[in-house]
């Protein structure tokens, strides 16, 4: 292979790493704004975020497209097939997570300004958890970590275990008053949501791993959320 089509090719890989970046601090910008909009009981601000969200679909077609066009050009191997291959599977969680962001602000519209203090508080540190390991693994990513997508990996069981927690103690609020179902609703999928962002993270860190290392990380993902295992009580 002639030196000008590996500087071509260096270069194509380049721009779809700077397209990453800016996917991910997109990403980060999203969620930070969301979480922001829900304490403040801000719906202006979380009205923005819903629009921003097409500039994120925006850049991940053309991320995409960046790499496919390198898969059918270059036909890649190796360590350069796992950097486009894990660029498609990382937008892909990124772009999923700034959804789960514009679904948060459509319910922060909805509540308007009925959010109990309480819940603004609980899930507000969810969000810090799902935030910090967001950012955590935009780093790692950037850096080539696999130790730091591990260490990603391995958090997430702390962000379950708040949201199911969380989960919980709504379940009781709703069950104490019938008035606070609609509310409850809304909170119970917010928390949810951003359990899931966890989850779009920790898909990241496994392609991360995959991409430094060759191999797949199979060990059994630490998962914390026992929500779907509390049986229903009966009515008497």
């Amino acid at each position: 292979m002639s030196e000008h089509i590996v500087k071509s090719f260096d270069d194509e890989l380049s721009q779809l790493n700077a397209a990453i970046a800016r996917m991910g601090e997109s990403a980060q910008f999203q969620f930070a704004a969301t979480m922001s909009a829900l304490r403040m009981r801000d719906v202006e601000a979380a009205a923005r975020v819903i629009r921003d969200d097409i500039d994120v679909d925006a850049l991940e077609r053309d991320i995409e497209s960046r790499a496919i066009r390198v898969l059918a050009l270059r036909q890649p191997i190796a360590r350069d097939l796992r950097e486009v291959i894990s660029t498609l599977r990382v937008v892909v969680e990124l772009e999923r997570i700034c959804d789960f962001s514009a679904n948060i602000c459509k319910r922060v519209i909805a509540l308007n300004t009925h959010s109990p203090e309480q819940w603004l508080v609980e899930i507000g540190e969810l969000g810090e958890l799902a935030k910090k390991q967001l950012a955590d693994v935009v780093t790692a990513f950037g850096e080539r970590n696999q130790e730091k997508a591990i260490t990603v990996w391995a958090c997430d069981e702390q962000i379950d275990d708040t949201y199911t927690g969380i989960s919980r103690r709504l379940i009781d609020y709703m069950k104490t008053d019938p008035h606070n179902v609609a509310i409850g609703t809304h909170l119970m999928f917010i928390a949810k949501n951003v359990e899931r962002i966890g989850d779009h993270v920790t898909n990241i860190a496994e392609s991360i791993y995959y991409l430094v290392t060759g191999n797949v990380l199979d060990a059994p993902r630490p998962k914390g959320d026992k929500t779907s295992l509390d049986q229903v009580e009966a009515n008497n």
